[in-house]
This record gives C-alpha cells, sequence and structure tokens, in this order.
C-alpha cells in the first residue's frame, strides 16, 4: 500500500507591516476590498495579524508575504514567508 502524504494548502495573504516593536514578532495589515450588500460599492476592510519573524529583518512599511502556520502563541498563528519589498528610506 503506497500511501501519498501531502503537505496542507496553507493561506497566504500579503500586508505591510505596522508594527516591529516585539522580538521576533511583526504586526501586519492585509487591506481586502469587499462588495457593499445593499449599495454594491467597493469598500475596504482592514485586518491586523500578528506574524513570526525568526530573523527580525522586517520592519515598519515592508511589504511582505505570510502564510499560515503553527501556533506560536495565544495569538500568533501566522509567519513571514517572504520580505517582498522594503520600505523606502527617506
Amino acid at each position: 500500500m503506497s500511501e501519498t502524504t501531502e503537505t496542507p494548502r496553507r493561506r497566504r495573504l500579503t500586508g505591510r507591516v505596522v508594527a516591529d516593536k516585539m522580538d521576533k514578532t511583526v504586526t501586519v495589515r492585509v487591506d481586502r476590498m469587499v462588495r457593499h450588500p445593499l449599495y454594491g460599492k467597493f469598500v475596504r476592510r482592514t485586518t491586523k495579524y500578528h506574524a513570526h519573524d525568526e530573523a527580525n529583518e522586517c520592519h515598519t512599511g515592508d511589504t511582505v508575504l505570510i502564510e499560515e502556520s503553527r501556533p506560536y502563541s495565544k495569538s500568533k498563528t501566522w509567519k513571514v514567508a517572504r520580505l517582498m519589498e522594503r520600505a523606502t528610506k527617506v
């Protein structure tokens, strides 16, 4: 009997880092557009996620790709998969 064990498909979201004050943790804001049920206009909704950043490489303003993972703490069930774009230094 040959079984193939697949890794589960994990959700991936793209967002912007809004806080990096914690150790190995960043707060990522993910924006999404939803259609208003009555008026049909598109409305922007935002959600903040705490994501695990093992190397402390992400800083405020960076664009990152986060993916679901095992629970690291009570509120941290996402991890930074990739740093997509660095924030510009002014």
